[in-house]
């Protein structure tokens, strides 16, 4: 399965404003959202909440994508970001504040990197252990023509 990349990246954006809301706030509870949001995206990228939101209000808008990505760096990324807002959520509620902190600062790094340069963490280090083991995979393939 292939994904339009800019699906990810419109979430990314959004995950940015929510995590740096919850930093601002300490929030432990909008971090687990951003947790829980996390994990259904993992489970399936085309039924994350972002991503519906950017296929109905966003997508049919623009021209379509000249590029697309795989599933699968999508999935660990999502994986690694859930690791991280589970940690912060944990944190927060638990009372240990920097645990909490720490945590979502260290998520909020990697989606705004993602958001507003096209930069995903999760992703380039999936590649990564992909071509160490010898199964390298294309981040993106050119998307096919109408």
């Amino acid at each position: 399965m292939l994904l339009d990349p800019r699906g990810p990246r419109f979430a990314a954006a959004l995950t940015t404003v929510v995590l740096a809301v919850a930093l601002v706030t300490g929030s432990g509870w909008l971090v687990l959202a951003q947790a829980a949001v996390f994990a259904i995206t993992a489970a399936n990228p085309r039924l994350g909440p972002y991503g519906l939101l950017f296929r109905l209000l966003v997508a049919p808008r623009l021209r379509p994508p000249a590029e697309l990505e795989p599933v699968a760096p999508v999935r660990f990324a999502q994986l690694v970001g859930l690791v991280f807002a589970t940690t912060g959520a944990v944190g927060y509620l638990t009372g240990v504040s920097a645990l909490g902190l720490g945590a979502t600062a260290a998520a909020l790094a990697a989606a705004f990197l993602n958001a507003a340069f096209d930069v995903c963490l999760g992703c380039e280090g999936y590649l990564a252990f992909r071509r160490l083991t010898g199964r390298p995979v294309a981040a993106r393939v050119p998307a096919p023509t109408a």
